[in-house]
């Protein structure tokens, strides 16, 4: 009787991919333009409490500005699915002169509507050249690295958090004579500043190329081919996956768009906070959370898209109920604020990585468009009306705020019931239509 087999050992993995000199250049452009997508997020909430004293706000008035200028997000729909038709890089040069030009008007505005209109345009630019750059990320860089470099993506966002968080405490002391008079700009400041290097990304995305996959969608669609409508996604095999997907953004968003939005004020007026501590509080979580951040994509790599789910939504919802707990000390209202900006920047390198990867390059932009968006972005705007009510029956916004932990557990519960994993896969393996 002969001797058994050895068993057959594993194949040894390849080595890592690495990056042409065009995607180290490509990746550097990215990682700047979404910073600002950072810079703008935490700038709304730095600033909040003096516009809300400049114009007289009500807790139902800010709450109410806030939604406004969040639905300028829905929006954004209308230049993400033209990335589909018009190329993901014309896409991207628009959004950024927009987001530039009404980043100015921000600055400039002198009622609380022309703030709003300003920021709601804004907001619109600015979500529409995020998803563009995700959309990119996903189709020019390598499978095996493709969730390093949307967490790095968002890393970006938190450090333009982090350097918004530390300019504007400097900004809004700032002074100076003009015709023998003392001018403070105050918060106007914020967007004046923002302006300039979104000038500098503005000249430098001439050397921005068009996606490969775009490319060779755009050669192999017939020339005749019609115009595709606002619903054809909903009439195709992909309109299971949007409703999933959507869903999993709106319960995110329901949370994920207060928790730190209006941690500021909680710290101010629930807490019993004064404005040195809080703007302590906000730089120390924000560049405390960095580096989990920047980490975040990678484990995406490593242990999997719904493994890494886990990991980040548990955090989130955690770390909102600590750090929106006024009787708790001060360290640990600190530590819950940063484990929280990690949760909500990690938490869209999940749903980036899913998003980019299960819908076909010639539906991509317009997914992304539907699921985001349009879904998604209903609980990014309905919820601070949600919370703004609330706050105002209870009398504080903790009592307002820690019960929305409930919808990241669900969104994390949706995750692992409807969605593949995709961990290291090519988009053409990833995206085909749901079972």
């Amino acid at each position: 009787m002969s001797a058994p087999m050895p068993p057959t050992p594993p194949p040894s993995p390849g080595p890592k991919s690495t990056f042409t000199s065009y995607q180290v250049r490509l990746f550097v452009f990215l990682s700047v333009a979404t910073l600002f997508e950072g810079y703008d997020f935490f700038a709304l909430a730095q600033v909040l409490d003096a516009i809300q004293d400049e114009f007289s706000l009500s807790m139902f008035e800010v709450t109410a500005l806030t939604a406004f200028i969040n639905a300028g997000t829905i929006l954004a729909y209308l230049l993400v699915r033209k990335a589909d038709r018009w190329g993901r890089r014309r896409v991207l040069t628009v959004t950024i002169l927009g987001y530039t030009l009404f980043t100015l008007f921000s600055g400039l505005s002198t009622t609380v509507w022309a703030f709003a209109i300003s920021q709601f345009i804004a907001r619109m630019f600015l979500i529409a050249e995020w998803a563009t750059a995700m959309v990119y990320a996903a189709e020019e860089f390598p499978a095996d690295r493709r969730g390093t470099v949307i967490g790095v993506l968002q890393a970006f966002s938190s450090l333009g958090a982090i350097a918004c968080a530390g300019v504007v405490p400097i900004l809004l002391g700032i002074t100076f004579t003009w015709g023998g008079e003392t001018i403070t700009p105050g918060w106007r400041s914020v967007y004046f500043v923002g302006v300039v290097p979104l000038l500098i990304l503005a000249f430098a995305r001439r050397n921005l190329k068009e996606t490969t996959r775009f490319i060779e969608a755009q050669e192999s669609r017939e020339p005749s081919a019609p115009k595709a409508s606002f619903f054809a996604i909903w009439r195709g095999p992909y309109r299971r996956r949007v409703i999933e997907l959507g869903a999993i953004w709106f319960v995110t968003y329901a949370c994920t768009q207060n928790a730190v939005h209006f941690w500021k004020i909680f710290a101010k007026q629930d807490a019993g906070w004064d404005d040195v501590g809080v703007a302590k509080a906000l730089t120390l979580a924000a560049i405390g959370s960095l580096p989990l951040i920047f980490l975040s994509g990678k484990m995406l790599d490593v242990i999997g898209r719904k493994w890494g789910a886990v990991v980040i939504y548990l955090s989130l919802i955690f770390s909102v109920v600590a750090a929106y707990t006024p009787g708790l000390p001060k360290v640990v209202l600190g530590i819950g604020l940063m484990f929280a900006v990690f949760g909500v920047t990690a938490v869209l390198s999940v749903l980036n990585a899913f998003t980019s990867e299960l819908f076909p390059t010639e539906l991509r932009g317009d997914a992304f468009a539907w699921t985001n968006n349009i879904i998604g972005r209903v609980g990014y705007v309905l919820s601070p009306l949600l919370i703004g009510v609330l706050a105002e029956r209870l009398g504080s916004w903790g009592a307002a705020i820690r019960p929305t932990v409930v919808f990241p557990a669900i969104a994390l519960v949706l995750i692992w019931w409807l969605l593949p994993e995709t961990k290291g896969k090519e988009l053409e393996e990833t995206a085909g239509p749901p079972p």
